[in-house]
């Protein structure tokens, strides 16, 4: 409890939690100073109880002045039977409600003193716009009907996940793109699999430290460098482009990456760029057609979002300077006089930059359609960031949506003292809802874009983030709540549309029943083989397994199976300081051979390992994949990286670029080589009891 009434009554109604329990269940109360600090990020001044009284009272007369939120989401049932209030004092009143589809619904009545009116018992599902007239005034709320759930898996099924920078085939071009991803999706049906999960395909810049796929410049829009240059159209009829693409000097550039053993993100843009921009001057030659038609379509459905985007990333690239807060004033005002001219001066940088996002909304919609032929039910499943760079596109093309005084990021805890700063600016409760969360559901709408499932990383954040005040550390923050039905409510009306599923990454500090929440959305939690164990360290049986969860045996977060088998991710730890000493390191291979014996008793145990001593290998990974493919588990995942036996981790949480190479680690094996690995076999030998086979009638 606070100390001070008014602080305490002012930080819940700003949503600040009044605590929350750790990791390990243990009651931790948020303070008076940090309420004070979370409050100032907020712009909100309540030094003294004077002035927190005060804020208050503005809040007071600002929700008296609008009487209808503006925006309200009605789930399932409850929408049948909706009411709106109506102001006080009012008396006759008229309302209206625009469906989505153009119908429109007319009441109207009086109340003496207010009271509420009914609203129409059959609203379909979507966004509408209420419309009432009282008192003598006009009110306009968006009212969104959602179904409140998210589509289910009918049966359990299997998929492969991969991190798509990290592909290597025959046909790259120093980074795997949409075409690999597209003979991927080929081969996986061949598996019966069920899915392709990938990393986040947001936008970054590709360049220096700024390649981490969860911390985008946008997350509204993709990553240029996964375009495959060979399947846009003009790459095979535009002279120039053969020319390029056929040169000497060309062709050593594009040895040179594919030979890397990391992803050179500012070559490979060095490489692409130039010819992106050849096929884009090819394309706009071509002024009518389908192409040019769709072109048109796509530019009118994105709407402002998408310019502004692709005026960011044209500033950027004249000014010669990355991130807006080191631009000149006058352009750091999305809708100042400045971009407007920039914009109208530059209409072909501008235009080059929406062409790259709807070349590869195409190419995605051409993997969507290959996973389809190739028989995946679900297909790809993309992931979603928490959040933007707080220098990036979103943050300046959303001015004021975004907090600028605090970053989000995870409590102090015994793991890191200070808390963790992930130096991604909250979006603002109260401004979200202000904007009828346009933001999120123009957000959610594009993630699901061709996809067949949708992995929401750190999906607490949906329910609450944990703020820090800027230029503090994890002690000085606390939770803020989210408007959790709001998000989730929306969520579901997206994935039903799109008919996805969706799966929330439910690891590390979660609210108490936050999995029973989720179930009830629909939403499926995820569970992880090496942190389901027993607090004596047994490795829990597959029967302990929940039902709505997409288990896997690692993460991003961790070294894939061989690596972790080896102890090579903590021979990393040691190098990069993680690990303080050679004597840490000992005590922590000690932990990882009894950790090791451990999951072989489980395996044994499940009859997915024989006895006799313990095998390395594929036959262990296949074990594992075996043991996983046993639990009740709607969804298995299984890591590309664990198929072909890598070792070394595509990330090392808590360490810079100059210690560890995090996002950029490509596979030893290629695509090709890996489809006819009888080792990659023998690692997927135990998921053919979750492959999927079509029907007879289906295949015919």
């Amino acid at each position: 409890m606070s100390a001070r009434p008014a602080l305490g009554a002012l930080a819940g109604r700003l949503g600040i939690l009044p605590g929350y329990r750790d990791y390990r269940g243990r009651p931790v109360a948020t303070t008076d100073r940090q309420r004070l600090a979370v409050l100032a990020t907020m712009g909100v001044d309540a030094a003294t109880e004077a002035r927190a009284r005060r804020a208050l009272a503005a809040l007071d007369d600002a929700a008296a002045a609008r009487p209808l939120a503006p925006a309200r989401v009605l789930a399932g049932r409850g929408a049948r039977a909706a009411w709106t209030p109506l102001p006080p004092g009012t008396g006759a009143w008229r309302l209206e409600v625009h469906e989505e589809a153009g119908r429109v619904h007319r009441r109207e009545g009086a109340r003496r003193g207010g009271g509420r009116a009914p609203l129409p018992a059959a609203l379909p599902l979507g966004y509408h716009r209420l419309v009432l007239a009282a008192g003598g005034r006009r009110h306009e709320q968006r009212l969104i009907v959602t179904p409140g759930r998210c589509p289910t898996p009918a049966r359990r099924l299997f998929g492969l996940t991969v991190n798509l920078y990290t592909l290597r085939s025959q046909r790259d071009w120093g980074i795997g793109d949409l075409g690999d991803l597209r003979s991927l999706v080929g081969w996986c049906g061949a598996l019966g699999a069920a899915f392709v999960g990938v990393n986040p395909l947001h936008a970054l810049r590709n360049a220096g430290v700024a390649i981490s796929p969860y911390s985008p410049v946008s997350r509204l829009y993709r990553n240029v460098l996964y375009l495959d240059p060979t399947a846009i159209p003009e790459f095979r009829s535009a002279p120039a482009v053969r020319r390029l693409a056929e040169s000497a000097a060309f062709g050593a550039t594009l040895a040179a990456l594919r030979a890397t053993a990391h992803v050179d993100y500012e070559g490979v843009r060095a490489a692409r760029l130039p010819l992106y921009r050849i096929l884009y001057r090819a394309f706009r030659a071509r002024r009518d057609g389908p192409r040019a038609r769709a072109y048109a379509a796509y530019r009118a459905a994105e709407g402002d979002a998408l310019v502004d985007f692709a005026t960011f990333v044209a500033l950027e690239e004249h000014l010669g300077s990355a991130g807006w807060r080191r631009w000149p004033a006058r352009f750091r005002d999305p809708r100042g006089p400045a971009v407007a001219r920039f914009r109208a001066a530059h209409p072909d940088a501008v235009g080059f930059q929406c062409w790259l996002q709807f070349e590869l909304d195409c190419q995605l919609a051409g993997v969507a359609a290959a996973a389809r032929r190739a028989g995946l039910p679900i297909g790809v499943y993309q992931d979603l960031a928490i959040g933007s760079a707080p220098d990036g596109s979103d943050r300046w093309s959303f001015p004021g949506l975004f907090v600028d005084g605090a970053h989000v990021g995870a409590p102090p805890d015994d793991y890191a003292a200070e808390g963790q700063d992930w130096g991604l600016p909250p979006l603002d409760p109260r401004r979200l809802a202000a904007d009828g969360y346009g933001y999120w559901i123009r957000l959610v709408r594009g993630a699901l874009a061709h996809a067949g499932a949708l992995r929401i990383d750190h999906v607490m954040g949906l329910f609450r983030q944990f703020w820090i005040p800027a230029g503090g550390s994890g002690v000085d923050g606390a939770y803020v709540a989210s408007p959790a039905d709001a998000l989730l409510g929306i969520l579901a009306l997206e994935a039903t549309r799109a008919g996805a599923l969706v799966v929330g990454e439910d690891l590390g500090t979660v609210p108490p029943g936050l999995p029973r929440v989720l179930a009830r959305w629909g939403i499926l939690g995820s569970r992880v083989l090496v942190f389901e164990r027993t607090r004596a360290g047994a490795f829990r049986s597959a029967a302990r397994y929940p039902r709505r969860v997409l288990v896997t045996a690692n993460t991003h977060d961790m070294a894939p199976l061989a690596g972790y088998w080896s102890g090579r991710d903590l021979e990393i730890r040691r190098r990069v300081g993680l690990l303080a000493d050679d004597a840490a390191l000992a005590r922590a291979r000690s932990a990882r051979a009894a950790e090791r014996r451990a999951l072989v008793r489980r395996l044994r145990a499940a009859g997915v390992l024989g006895r006799g001593p313990a095998p390395a290998g594929a036959a262990l990974r296949g074990a594992v994949h075996a043991f996983l493919c046993r639990t009740p588990a709607a969804l298995v995942g299984v890591a590309l990286d664990d198929l072909a036996g890598e070792t070394e981790p595509v990330n090392v949480p808590g360490v810079g670029p100059d210690r560890y190479p995090s996002w950029s680690r490509r596979m030893r094996t290629s695509l090709e080589r890996l489809a006819r690995d009888p080792d990659a076999r023998t690692a997927l030998a135990g998921t053919r009891g979750r492959a999927f086979r079509r029907r007879q009638d289906e295949a015919r």
